[in-house]
């Protein structure tokens, strides 16, 4: 009977995919830099929205969705919990950059969309964030970047997809 070979550190127990365990510390660490590293706080400060993450997150939410969203949307959105939106956009309707709306659909409900300032805040965030990376891959060639773009969203996608099945699991 012989033994099986040992498993190549590049790829343990992930038939396939060499190299995938040496990936996880970078994305690791690139999330990390991305949520919590200077380019939030700098992008915000220069937007004039301050260093409330929590806010910026819930701007970009709405600038980003295709249509005003209830609170639940916004937090679904956030993976968050909705008292904890429901804090946010009170904060944030007191600064005059979002308002809540009537749901033409249910009477009872309201949406929320970012007012005029708020929505020129959040593109002024926005602006700063994405030149940034482009100015990060500018020595980049155009098919890489495309090619970047393309994979990391069906990444994500993959990824949002295959958790939304974890999720329906645990209930």
């Amino acid at each position: 009977m012989s033994a099986e070979p040992p498993e190549s550190p590049g790829s343990p127990g992930v038939p396939g995919s060499p190299g995938f365990l040496a990936m996880l510390p970078r994305l690791t660490r690139l999330s990390t830099a991305v949520s919590r590293g200077r380019l939030v706080e700098r992008a915000a400060e220069e937007a004039g929205l301050g260093r409330d993450r929590a806010a910026v997150g819930v701007l970009v939410t709405l600038r980003t969705a295709d249509r005003p969203l209830r609170i639940g949307e916004i937090a679904d959105r956030m993976q968050v919990v909705g008292p904890h939106i429901t804090r946010q956009v009170q904060a944030l309707e007191k600064r005059g950059l979002v308002r809540r709306i009537p749901d033409p659909h249910d009477a009872r409900a309201r949406l929320i969309e970012p007012t005029d300032v708020g929505a020129e805040a959040v593109d002024r965030y926005l602006a700063f964030v994405l030149g940034w990376f482009t100015d990060t891959l500018a020595d980049w060639p155009h098919k890489d970047r495309d090619d970047l773009v393309r994979l990391l969203a069906r990444f994500a996608d993959d990824v949002t997809a295959r958790l939304a099945l974890l999720d329906d699991e645990d209930d």
